[in-house]
């Protein structure tokens, strides 16, 4: 990964992802929110279902688009975060504050979609 893509992760939100459809196989790109934390690259949601989060639960291989400061498409893989004191760790950051407006804690670590992006 270059310099510009790192910049880019360091300071933009907005994203596009491409996915593999978890039941069609067929591309879907979705308009999304990143947050990094620490030096690491996660996807998260409001709690409860998503597209976004099936498709990469059943294919992790997926399209990391820049497109704000950098416009730049990242091959990428999703690993979903289910411990709970990372999911609680990576939702008391300063980067999700929006999110614990839209529900509680403990709904936010019992059901929001999560995943932690690997850059290949």
């Amino acid at each position: 990964m270059n310099d510009e893509a790192r910049q880019a992760l360091a300071r933009d939100q907005t994203i596009d992802i491409t996915t593999t459809g978890s039941k069609s196989g067929a591309k879907h790109k979705t308009e999304i929110w990143f947050m990094y934390i620490e030096g690491r690259v996660f996807i998260t949601g409001t709690p409860g279902p998503r597209d976004w989060y099936a498709n990469l639960a059943a294919n992790p291989e997926f399209t990391f688009h820049l497109k704000e400061s950098a416009s730049i498409d990242l091959p990428a893989r999703a690993a979903p975060v289910t411990d709970p004191a990372e999911r609680e760790r990576v939702m008391s950051a300063p980067a999700t504050e929006w999110y614990r407006g839209q529900a509680s804690m403990e709904q936010l670590i019992a059901r929001s979609p999560m995943v932690e992006v690997h850059f290949e």
